[in-house]
């Protein structure tokens, strides 16, 4: 038995709005499992769901053995959750937030006091564990609201958008604390996130997402592998794309062509022996071509493969 099990679950609201659209998944104990996906897609609602804070509209889910429906109260024992807005009391100091969460899931005394302590040490704020959350940094937030969600020692943390608006040293800080947590620890971890480099790095395996559906889930080196093919990339004005793609679509090797506002994506055998024909293509055209970039397949390329666009996390600058 997995440590969480899907089945055909389902979310429909009053407005007509399918958020999630019967989806089947298997996460083992013990993975980083990534669930990826654009604003929208349906993330956030199916982890409400998994962790018992809203109900499906059909289907089910066991999380650590449990019913989601049946078992609701024990599923919110063995797991911990930090969703992406973090409920965190400002005016508490980062030692009593923990232990009144520690508190909520029964721990009293000295045991409280030890993992409060324990978890401050784990994600670096031992030296800020006397002073009061307002005065914490984005990140510090972040790793604060992920102590609490393990403060009880929880089987399974739910991380939603973990590092959504976080530099980049401090999302780096999150991943290591994620992948010490997984790797010592043991913790199974259901990440879900919208950036191709989180879960390219911390995911063993990864189920991407979109308008409710599963359209892809393996490893990460699997789901690029599927593509078959390597990238070029050509930048060309607005106005010339369609000109573009008519001149390409000759090409030797090509498997397909995407195309947006910026140019043109192609999925090619032998991207760097491509160049000289895709340029030549164009210049016969009397296509302008502003530039032109060879890469092997990246998550992005494998959603832009089955969706027909990109993740809005590819290519998204952190907020410092």
């Amino acid at each position: 038995m997995g440590a969480i099990e899907v089945d055909k679950l389902r979310k429909a609201f009053p407005n007509g709005v399918e958020a999630v659209a019967g989806i089947d998944l298997n996460v083992e104990h013990g993975e980083i499992f990534g669930f990826l996906g654009p604003n929208g897609a349906g993330k956030s609602t199916t982890t409400r769901m998994l962790t018992t804070l809203l109900r499906p509209t059909s289907g089910g889910a066991r999380v650590g053995g449990l019913d989601i429906l049946k078992q609701s109260a024990q599923v919110r024992r063995v797991i911990g959750v930090a969703l992406q807005d973090a409920g965190l009391d400002y005016l508490a100091t980062g030692r009593e937030l923990l232990e009144v969460q520690g508190r909520l899931h029964g721990l009293s005394g000295r045991r409280v006091r030890e993992r409060a302590d324990a978890m401050l040490t784990l994600v670096g704020l031992k030296d800020a564990a006397g002073r009061r959350v307002g005065t914490y940094s984005g990140g510090m937030r972040r790793r604060l609201d992920l102590a609490s969600a393990l403060v009880h020692d929880p089987e399974i943390l739910f991380l939603d958008e973990p590092t959504a608006g976080l530099d980049p040293a401090s999302r780096q800080a999150i991943w290591d604390e994620v992948v010490h947590m997984n790797q010592k620890r043991g913790i199974t971890v259901f990440l879900t996130t919208q950036y191709l480099e989180e879960a390219d790095r911390l995911a063993n395996r990864v189920a991407i997402i979109d308008r409710g559906r599963i359209v892809a889930e393996g490893s990460p080196e699997e789901l690029k592998a599927s593509i078959g093919a390597d990238i070029v990339t050509v930048g060309v004005p607005e106005d010339q794309v369609a000109g573009a793609e008519k001149a390409l679509a000759t090409l030797d090797g090509l498997k397909e062509i995407q195309s947006d506002a910026k140019g043109l994506t192609l999925f090619v055998h032998d991207g760097s022996g491509a160049v000289a024909r895709v340029i030549r293509l164009l210049d016969k055209a009397k296509i302008n071509v502003g530039s032109i970039t060879v890469s092997s397949p990246t998550l992005d390329e494998v959603f832009l493969r089955l969706t027909g666009s990109r993740l809005e996390g590819a290519t998204e600058d952190v907020a410092s």
